[in-house]
């Protein structure tokens, strides 16, 4: 199976983000996770560059409560990012939230391509990789 070239954690829960890349390590899905543990870090991050290069991450968690900015206000921000600081993304959100509006308000985003309770399992994982990335498989 191939690797996707990189995953971007968004969650201000250490233990939720260690236990996430250890799931993610574990299923071999990629050999490149970066953490981020606010929307600002992450929106600096997606911004960066490395000769001239955006990171791209090709899959992005994002958690939806978190201090400073929430996942629906690095959202907001995130659908105006250029195409290149973007990449091949496909955005789930990962979260604690039950409340059926939260799921009803991401599906509002087009940018967002699932909803998904914590914590990250390899059915999830799976059900990811199969629906977004099947070329890779």
């Amino acid at each position: 199976m191939g690797k996707l070239k990189n995953v971007l954690l968004i969650d201000d829960s250490e233990s939720d983000n260690f236990y996430h890349a250890r799931k993610i390590k574990k299923m071999g899905i990629t050999d490149n996770i970066h953490i981020c543990y606010s929307g600002e870090e992450a929106l600096d991050y997606l911004k960066s560059e490395l000769e001239g290069i955006h990171p791209q991450p090709t899959l992005i968690f994002l958690d939806i409560n978190m201090p400073g900015m929430n996942g629906w206000e690095f959202l907001e921000e995130y659908e105006q990012l250029e195409v290149s600081q973007k990449g091949e993304v496909v955005l789930t959100m990962l979260s604690n939230s039950i409340d059926e509006r939260d799921r009803e308000r991401a599906q509002q985003y087009k940018s967002v391509h699932g909803f998904y309770s914590k914590p990250l399992n390899e059915e999830y994982l799976a059900n990811i990789l199969q629906t977004y990335f099947s070329q890779y498989l």
